[in-house]
């Protein structure tokens, strides 16, 4: 006799089969959603798993249709709220369509994202959606093209890969909010980024991350078409955090001409600076502008409300899923562009006074 406190077994699929009537065979292709099997037997085989509690077992599930149903998706930041927005997009896409999301966060370390890949690759999911931690070392990814698996590239592109990319636009929106600076007569404008480089300031629009080089271009395009020299001491990496980042202001408040308008690469980038300038008695945008890209939405009820560059996150997410799901199923999927637009708000304005 069992005890009252003793732990149910787990149903199996033989258990279903005998409930239903059916062979084992014929129980897991109905499970399972492959092979030949009457609708009137299917149903058998389902309500049969529904009295039982059937659980399936996902690796033999795998193993018999090839599929796991899962995407994975490896980003470099999971609490940016790029990437969170981007992740609610993808998931609610992949959930719609029967698939599960395994998330890697890799804090933007090329090792970690080698180790996700490989993670990836073991729990055979049926694609990977990967927002690159570099363009320029991307020889690990080419596993998941050897593997047969679709590879999807999340904001972040490498040409050489030749695989399917979902990005924004973000250079034109970049130069249209440094050329308003410029009309505002802003000659001193700053652009500071989480980027992790070996050095900590500009050596050319090339970066490792293709976002940060779209963001730059539009930058330094619309500031050489004004006539305004490049100040590579104005162009500033590794803004990691608020200690980063101030002392980086703090630097930048030194300088003989220090910057009246500061472009935070991201919104937590963005955040650090309005915590610095605030900390150092500065005011926005009296003292000094300030634009995002990434527009979060505190922005709208930052004091002042934030001027930002708006990126259609959500949708890109979407769009990412879209794409990886065609794949599985052995659809083409071609890369995709939104477009990023400048939204004005309030913390920017005319050049009135030094920071110095």
């Amino acid at each position: 006799m069992i005890g009252s406190n003793s732990i149910r077994r787990p149903a199996t699929v033989a258990d279903v089969a005998r409930r239903a009537g059916v062979g084992k065979s014929t129980a897991s292709r109905a499970l399972g959603g492959y092979g030949a099997v009457s609708e009137e037997v299917r149903n058998r085989v389902l309500s049969a798993a529904e009295e039982l509690d059937y659980r399936p077992n996902e690796l033999a599930r795998s193993m018999n249709t090839g599929r796991s149903h899962s995407i994975g998706v490896i980003v470099g930041d999971v609490e940016n709220p790029y990437f969170s927005v981007a992740l609610r997009g993808i998931s609610d896409t992949a959930r719609a369509a029967g698939y599960d999301v395994i998330l890697a966060n890799t804090s933007e370390r090329l090792t970690e994202e080698r180790d996700a890949v490989r993670f990836f690759l073991d729990k055979r999911v049926d694609a990977v959606i990967v927002a690159l931690a570099s363009n320029y070392d991307t020889e690990h990814l080419h596993a998941v093209l050897d593997a047969s698996r679709p590879l999807v590239l999340l904001d972040r592109q490498a040409d050489e890969l030749g695989a399917v990319g979902v990005r924004v636009r973000i250079a034109p929106a970049a130069a249209q909010a440094t050329e308003m600076l410029v009309n505002l007569g802003h000659q001193r404008i700053a652009f500071i980024s989480a980027l992790k480089t070996d050095g900590d300031r500009f050596s050319g629009v090339e970066t490792a991350v293709s976002s940060v080089s779209d963001r730059l271009s539009g930058l330094i395009g619309a500031l050489q078409a004004n006539g305004i020299a490049i100040d590579p001491d104005l162009i500033r990496y590794l803004a990691i955090g608020e200690t980063e980042t101030g002392a980086i202001i703090d630097e930048m408040l030194r300088m003989a001409d220090p910057p009246t308008a500061m472009l935070a690469s991201d919104a937590t980038v963005a955040l650090n600076v309005l915590i610095a300038l605030r900390a150092r008695g500065l005011r926005v945008p009296q003292d000094i502008s300030v634009i995002a890209f990434d527009d979060s939405p505190w922005a709208r009820i930052s004091d002042p409300p934030l001027t930002g560059i708006t990126h259609p996150i959500y949708d890109v997410g979407v769009a990412t899923a879209k794409a990886a799901l065609r794949l599985i199923e052995g659809l083409a999927a071609p890369s995709q562009e939104f477009d990023a637009v400048l939204t004005i708000r309030e913390s920017h304005g005319e050049v009135r006074a030094s920071t110095g």
